[in-house]
């Protein structure tokens, strides 16, 4: 009895997962999400009113009884298709224009602020771009957006193809390498959302998160400026010996601090670690212990990733840890 328990509450599990509204494209919080759930509820209305008669007129078929009178039952058929043919060229003639005219209406709009993305295997690159006022920046695995604002965001991809989406703010779009694909967003009010690689784009797709944090214009001002800034000085003994390890260790070969000689772009910048939220692409939340955890064995939590094993002591692994913390 216990495994047909145990598959009913695994089903149960995964369905309730489903209810909460971060990652949803039925709670929207955006004008673009509310245009696409008037566009789901249109299409789940009328095509549910289709499969309904269709159902109905099944059933009426096989109860009716059969006659000699054939070759006229025949031409009656042969004109109801016809006429169901007729108007189901017309439904989805109909349900184009009208999906065209959302896409064209969420598109409509200007869009000063530009974020370039950059999907890898598996993590996310972002880089604003110089807006005349402030200058460009470049972090990693957390999309920042002034509320209330037009945002321009050009996809692109540095391997497969991945694509874009946060359901609970916008549609999704591909990003396909060699090709830069556009979407515009605006989220209304401060929150933080999910996104999520919505195209299978290997081992660790399921692992390719991206959180949306969109604050008042004053604090992302605010947020933008201290990005722009290179990165922090060690200011402890400890932290100073974690710099010492960065670089001993060949961890800047992969990754970029800005104002040292780390330049490495196979892994995320790390300027500003400790201002994200999240660590390995929203796999894990960005505490002292997960950040140990992720350096110590990264292809335990996440394999197949580019981050390598690297044999560090126990002092140095915490040490390491202290000086990547002290990055806000």
């Amino acid at each position: 009895m216990r495994a047909p328990r145990n598959v009913f509450l695994a089903a149960l599990s995964g369905s309730l997962s489903g209810c909460s509204d971060r990652q949803s494209a039925l709670s929207p919080h955006a004008v673009d999400a509310q245009h696409l759930l008037s566009l789901i509820w249109v299409f789940v209305v009328l095509l549910g009113a289709i499969w309904l008669i269709v159902m109905i007129a099944l059933a009426f078929a096989m109860l009716q009884h059969r006659d000699d009178n054939r070759k006229s039952n025949e031409g009656v058929a042969s004109t109801v298709v016809s006429i169901c043919a007729g108007l189901t060229g017309l439904i989805v003639i109909g349900l184009t224009f009208v999906s065209f005219a959302g896409q064209r209406e969420m598109q409509r709009r200007d869009a000063p602020l530009l974020v370039r993305i950059i999907g890898h295997q598996w993590w996310w690159e972002l880089r604003y771009a110089d807006d005349g006022q402030n200058p460009a920046i470049i972090t990693a695995n957390e999309l920042r957006l002034p509320a209330g604002r037009d945002v321009v965001l050009n996809l692109e991809s540095a391997d497969v193809i991945h694509s874009f989406w946060a359901p609970s703010l916008a549609g999704k779009k591909d990003m396909i390498p060699g090709r830069v694909n556009e979407l515009k967003i605006r989220a209304p009010q401060a929150g933080v959302y999910r996104a999520q690689c919505a195209e299978f784009c290997g081992l660790q797709h399921a692992h390719m998160g991206l959180d949306v944090v969109v604050e008042t214009p004053d604090r992302f001002e605010a947020w933008r400026i201290g990005q722009a800034a290179s990165g922090r000085a060690a200011q402890t003994e400890e932290q100073r010996f974690g710099q010492d390890v960065f670089f001993t260790r060949a961890c800047f070969a992969c990754h970029a601090i800005r104002g040292t000689r780390a330049e490495g772009f196979v892994g995320p910048d790390l300027t500003h670690f400790a201002s994200r939220m999240t660590l390995a692409a929203a796999v894990l939340p960005r505490t002292r212990g997960a950040t140990a955890g992720w350096i110590a064995d990264p292809q335990q939590l996440k394999p197949g990733s580019h981050m390598p094993l690297l044999p560090l002591s126990p002092r140095e692994l915490n040490a390491l840890v202290a000086y990547l913390e002290s990055l806000e």
